[in-house]
């Protein structure tokens, strides 16, 4: 297991430079006997995902999982989310399991997703909230203050200053915990863009 540089682009022969220090935050990548050589007929997939090494002459695939996460001097390995998900702002990138869990110790919050609305590299952060299921709806005020008030303990979650309540997030079918954030972003945008013309 290896952590490489953050990159959407495609990497075709591995380099020992491309090995990132322990601490530094990248995508994780495996190599070893489980790790596929292809995707099955998903050519585009496979030059995205994996990578050519040669080791004493002998030429084995490099896999890159799409996820992140760095090493801690212990050896252990800090998972933070989706490559594809992450939020990149003007002030820097924002991962999902670095800031969904600051918010979701609140004790009437079920869960809650980092989404990012606009440009890549100018990205607004949002982060969608679904609430327990009993929460009134004359609560939800005192709620979103709470939430910002936690985010201001951290200095990245400082950096988020919407929140908004949905009322059930979209999720894949096969299990309820992948979160469809891409479908929350767009639904954030329209929010915000509602929210902009109503101050108007």
């Amino acid at each position: 297991v290896r952590i490489i540089p953050i990159t959407d682009a495609a990497i075709p022969e591995w380099s020992d430079d491309l090995a990132l220090p322990t601490g530094q935050l990248g995508e994780i990548t495996v190599s070893g006997p489980s790790a596929t050589d292809a995707y099955f007929r998903r050519p585009e997939a496979t030059v995205l995902a994996k990578i050519r090494e040669s080791v004493d002459g002998v030429e084995h695939i490099v896999h890159r999982m799409g996820d992140l996460g760095w090493f801690d001097g212990e050896g252990r390995l800090w998972f933070c989310g989706r490559k594809s998900q992450r939020v990149l702002t003007e002030m820097g990138g924002l991962y999902t399991e670095q800031v969904e869990p600051v918010f979701n110790t609140h004790p009437r919050v079920r869960r809650t997703a980092l989404v990012g609305v606009g440009e890549r590299g100018k990205q607004v952060p949002v982060l969608c909230v679904e609430l327990e299921k009993d929460v009134k709806k004359e609560e939800v005020g005192k709620i979103l203050f709470e939430l910002e008030h936690i985010g201001q303990g951290y200095a990245h979650t400082g950096r988020i200053t919407h929140f908004l309540v949905h009322p059930r997030f979209p999720v894949d079918i096969r299990h309820n915990a992948k979160i469809g954030r891409e479908q929350l972003a767009e639904w954030a945008g329209r929010e915000l863009r509602r929210q902009e013309r109503e101050k108007a």
